[in-house]
């Protein structure tokens, strides 16, 4: 009895060994638990954050893209004539889109405006000046009333491409162009178009490129403007566009 008993002893004690010693430890093995991962939160582009509807610093420019998306008309101008806009009325119509013609004073961009500025003298705004109308462009001219120092006017562009043809001729004359939007307070055409039962919105490639002179053409959301102050014909009681 005694010889089994202490056979039993040196058993265990061998397999104790045997599973200390010999066989690898599973990985993690006597190491605590690691704490339930918290989700990662979506990684956003910060234009993406502020367009967001509803987020603090959100865009409220009327023709941001994100507006535009959700709006259910949208106004396609400016036109400085009415014939222009009656032009862009049949190209939208024959595309499916109801228009309506819509006058208003607005504050409208009226292209790039390409400059030299901040000449030290008059004589430098002069000579500036003659040498830029060597290089073919005639319609430079000088001006004093747009802040400090001297500037030569050298044209305002309502299309981008050539405005950026003009300043690289400013450029090869051996001056420094600078280009800005030009704004002005004008009295428009707008036509204010209503989204399509399959949810289309216009286009600016709709209605085609501007004509020679015309302002350039952009999209603004509707403004809530009651169809009395329309200009295409007889209000429809109690009714509002946009």
């Amino acid at each position: 009895m005694r010889a089994l008993f202490l056979l039993l002893l040196l058993a265990n004690l061998l397999f104790l060994a045997w599973t200390r010693w010999v066989v690898p430890m599973p990985e993690g093995a006597g190491l605590p638990a690691p704490p339930t991962a918290t989700p990662l939160r979506p990684i956003r582009l910060q234009h993406e954050a502020a367009g967001a509807v509803g987020a603090p610093g959100g865009s409220n420019v009327p023709n941001a893209a994100g507006n535009l998306a959700a709006a259910s008309c949208v106004s396609v101008g400016p036109f400085l004539e009415q014939a222009q806009a009656d032009a862009a009325t049949s190209s939208l119509q024959r595309l499916g889109f109801t228009a309506r013609l819509r006058s208003a004073t607005d504050e409208v961009r009226v292209g790039e405006w390409v400059r030299v500025a901040d000449l030290a003298t008059p004589a430098d705004a002069t000579n500036a000046l003659a040498a830029l109308q060597a290089a073919g462009l005639g319609d430079a001219y000088v001006i004093n009333d747009e802040g400090p120092g001297n500037v030569v006017s050298v044209g305002v562009y309502a299309d981008p491409q050539r405005a950026a043809e003009v300043a690289s001729t400013v450029a090869r004359a051996g001056f420094t162009p600078q280009t800005t939007e030009r704004m002005r307070t004008l009295d428009v055409f707008w036509l204010d178009v209503d989204r399509r039962a399959n949810g289309g919105i216009p286009e600016l490639q709709d209605v085609g490129q501007p004509a020679e002179g015309a302002l350039p053409l952009e999209l603004r959301v509707c403004p809530s403007v009651p169809v009395e102050e329309t200009v295409n014909g007889a209000p429809a009681a109690g009714g509002a566009a946009g």
